[in-house]
Formats: C-alpha cells, structure tokens, sequence
C-alpha cells in the first residue's frame, strides 16, 4: 500500500496534475497524486501544445519528445460559406520568438502517457482507483480521506493539497468557492475520424457559415484527423424529448463537410458536450489551491485550456518547493492566485467573444463571420507582423505578470514579471550554452547579464548567496527585445522576470533578495 504521509497531495492526474506533480518530484518534494479513473484518457480531448508550454517541458528535458512525435501545422485555411477565403503559412511563424516557432498538435491521448511515463522515472507513479472524498485544514497541513481501489478509506497527512480535479471538482466543491459562468446555446460535437480529400493535407481547416461551424485539426499526415462542430438545433430539441435516440455520427449536418469536400471514411469516435465559460471567484484557501479546469474552464477557441493549467502547474510548482525546503516564505503562495487569475479572466472574456462571434445566430454575428471576415482576415493573416502577434498571444509566450508583488524594475520595454525573452547565442569558446533558455533547466532562480563586462560586484554577490550567475555576450537582437546592455536579471524558476536592475549594483539585488525572503545557499 502506498505510504499515506507527503508534501503535497494532488488530486486528478490530468496533465495539470501530471506536471505538477513532474515540477515538484523534480525539485525533490513528496508527492502524492491520485485519480478516481481506473485509466488515463482514451481519447483525443486537447490537442494542441503552445510554444510556452513546450518551453516549459524543455526545462524538463523532453521538449524533444513531442517535437519527435507530434504535428507541426503548416498552414491554417479558412472557409466562409462554401469558399475558401484565406490559407496563412504557420511554418516557423514565430521565428525569432521562441525555440519552438510552431503550432504543434500532440494528443491528450498520446501527451498523458509520455507525462506518466517521465513522472515513473521521477519516482512517483499514478495511484489510479483512488478518489478524494473530503479533506479539512488544520494547523500546518491538510487532513484529506481517500478511497482505495478495494473500497477501503485511508487517511492522507500533507502539507498542502492541489486539486487538479476538473470542472466538477471536489476541491472546489469542498471549499464552497463559486464558479461563476454560463453556458453557451450550441451542443457541439467532437470526432475522431479517418478522412481523405481536400482537407486531408495536414493543415488546420476552420469552416464558417449562417448556421454551421466546423473545425478541423490534423492528427497526422495520413488522415486521421479531429472535427469540431455544431450539431442542428432541431436534433437537439428532439433529444431533449427523449423520443429520439442518442445522437451520433448521423446527425451531423453534411453541408459544410460537402463543400470543403471532406470524404470521411471511418469515424474512430464521436461525443456530443456543451462548452462552458467559467472562472473560480479564488484559485487558493489556505494550504489548497485549484489549478486548470478546477479553476477555469472556457471555449476551444485557440487551444488555450490544457496549456493554460499546465502554466498554473507550473506557477505553483516552484512557489510550493520552496516554501517546504524554506527557500521562500508563506507569502510566496499568496502569488499565485492574482498572477494565474488574471489571465484566466482575461483568457476567458476574449475566447467567449470569438466563440460568440463564430457561432452566434444574432444579425451582427452573421454579418462579421459572413461578409467582413472574408475580407478583413486573408489581409491579416498576409501581414508578418499579424501574424507574429497570433503567435505570441496563442502561443501564451506575452502572459506577464507585471502587476505582481514579485516584479520589480524595468529596462526599456522589458518589464519584471515578463518571460524572458529567448535569443539564440553564438557558438564560441567563450560560451558552451544554444540559447539563454538552457540555464533554465536547473528549475531555480538564477542571474542573467547580456554583456562582456562580468560585473565582479553582482558576480559575488551572487557566489556568497548560492546564486547561479550567467553572463552571454550581448546580441544584435537585444534592443528589439528590451534586453538592456550590463543591465541585472533575475529570473525566476519558471524563466520570467522577477527583478531587472538597469545600474546592475549589487546591494539593489541583495536588497531585493532580502525583502522577497527568498535564500538559495
């Protein structure tokens, strides 16, 4: 029977739970992580992995592995009313940006396992059958009860408890924190199928009309592919009768699937679910936190959802290691909540206005997706400079957290609490390092100076505290990115800016050092 006491108990092992748990057993913390589903996901729910998070992983060292295994999106192509309005180049339409410059399709179904499997050689495997029935605070843990695979219920001790438990969570429910939201009109449907045709090619498919919305996301080159779409109004109602039965692959309308001349050969499966938009009135109570869909949860517009609990996951992840190796103080969790809700809001207001405006039956709806998106968006998507900015907003790589009470300083454009922008470096004898993110892979808090002077002064501070030190030599790309010559960073675990110091003086750093509470000797 697995030992009952840990740091930190994670409750769902989806890929929130599953990199939480992977950041934490990194850092050397306890974990323990359990699922009341007997299996992980059988299907394709996420697809798309942005670039943030692929940074991420690579500070986890197998970045590669989905860059091996999954589906870069050459080109998006849209449809409006049964033609073909706009195709936008995706290859590398990031570039420059971050290592990863792509839109990559990796399935849940395929992603989970790989976490799993990375999580085994961490030492900490998946106690599946294991449900959290309740749990109560007390003194400097959480006191949780869990049901066994046999039935049986066991006390849990830890020190903290993380749910990563869903929409319906059991966490959230147990806290009494409200879930403000709604629910959109349309019930979609979402299919796995084998398909040849026009849109068999590997490319992104988005079809717009008065009553239908389909999209369609390449799995691989071979066919297999992902629909979303909208299911009629009338087979709904019906249902709703219970005089007709459950719906499938029949009732999906043919038209839009006819004139982007979709030939679906097999349907490998089918579901029908509402979408929701709903973000917790408080990600954090105490010693318990919520994370991805236990916190938020809103349209599929963007592929934003997975990613954006795996940034919670990773938020808190160093946050919670070092408070329980006394590396950061209490006051380093009460972070959390106003950096990763925030975004959620944000997140949530614009994905609800794009998934209204292409699927809204209202006049002003019908006019945008009809006669002014056929014309504004192909001018768009034309632009580098457009389509740079989709790839930062959708990638996540422009989330900051400017306004938080870790960010402090400013050189240029370049703010503390921004991620720190990623340059290739030149290969040399003076520097062994591709990039200025390889540094990160040591998940801690480290100093980056962009210049050939060594500034033995940050340097021994830096020493004396056990405070890794990195000097690059200073790139043509820097003032493009606010990077300011023999200017200080300090970078957090999670590779964004705490602390930029323009003057580079030692005592300005160690006074920030000392008012954050943060040791690293």
């Amino acid at each position: 029977m697995p030992m009952p006491d840990a740091e930190v108990l994670i409750a769902g092992a989806g890929p929130t739970g599953l990199v939480l748990a992977l950041w934490l057993a990194r850092l050397g913390i306890r974990v323990r992580i359990v699922d009341k589903n007997r299996e992980p996901v059988a299907h394709s729910r996420a697809l798309a992995v942005q670039a943030r998070t692929l940074e991420f992983y690579a500070q986890l060292g197998f970045a590669h592995e989905l860059e091996e295994h999954g589906h870069r999106v050459p080109a998006l192509n849209l449809w409006v009313a049964g033609r073909q309005v706009a195709h936008a180049p995706f290859e590398d339409f990031g570039r420059g940006l971050s290592p990863f410059p792509y839109a990559l399709i990796f399935p849940q179904d395929e992603h989970e396992p790989l976490l799993i499997r990375h999580l085994a050689e961490a030492g900490v495997n998946v106690e599946r059958s294991t449900e959290l029935l309740r749990f109560e605070e007390g003194g400097d843990g959480v006191d949780a009860t869990l049901r066994l695979r046999d039935g049986t219920e066991q006390s849990c001790r830890a020190r903290f408890l993380a749910g990563c438990d869903g929409a319906r969570s059991v966490v959230r429910q147990g806290l009494r924190i409200g879930f403000p939201g709604g629910e959109y009109t349309h019930l979609f449907y979402v299919a796995d199928v084998t398909a040849g045709g026009a849109v068999a090619n590997g490319e992104l498919h988005v079809a717009l009309d008065d009553t239908d919305f389909l999209a369609i996301f390449p799995l691989d080159d071979g066919g297999r592919m992902r629909f979303v779409g909208t299911i009629r109004e009338e087979l709904v109602n019906a249902q709703a009768g219970d005089s007709q039965p459950e719906l499938g692959w029949k009732d999906v309308s043919t038209r839009v699937l006819n004139w982007i001349h979709a030939d679906v050969q097999r349907v490998n499966w089918f579901s029908t679910y509402r979408v929701h938009h709903r973000v917790a009135e408080h990600f954090r109570e105490g010693r318990v936190f919520l994370l991805g869909d236990a916190a938020h949860i809103h349209s599929p517009v963007g592929g934003q959802g997975m990613n954006t609990g795996i940034g919670d996951a990773v938020n808190l992840g160093w946050k919670l290691a070092g408070v329980l190796r006394g590396r950061a103080p209490d006051s380093i969790l009460d972070t959390f909540e106003p950096e990763r809700i925030a975004f959620a809001r944000r997140l949530v207001a614009t994905t609800d206005q794009a998934f209204t405006g292409v699927t809204s039956d209202s006049e002003l709806a019908l006019l945008l997706r009809l006669h002014i998106v056929p014309y504004l968006v192909p001018t768009l998507l034309s632009a580098n400079a457009s389509r740079r900015f989709l790839f930062r907003t959708v990638s996540q790589i422009a989330i900051n957290y400017r306004s938080s009470d870790l960010s402090q300083g400013r050189t240029g454009k370049l703010h503390a609490g921004d991620r720190l922008p990623w340059m290739l470096l030149p290969v040399g004898p003076k520097n062994e390092e591709p990039d200025n993110f390889a540094p990160l892979c040591s998940l801690d808090w480290q100093v980056h100076i962009y210049s050939n002077w060594v500034c033995p002064d940050i340097s021994r501070l830096c020493s004396q505290r056990g405070l890794a030190f990195h000097v690059f030599p200073r790139q043509p790309q820097c003032a493009a990115l606010g990077v300011q010559e023999n200017a200080a960073y300090l970078v957090r675990p999670d590779g964004y800016i705490a602390f930029a110091d323009p003057a580079a003086k030692a005592r300005n750093l160690a006074a920030y050092l000392d008012a954050q509470g943060l040791k690293f000797a």
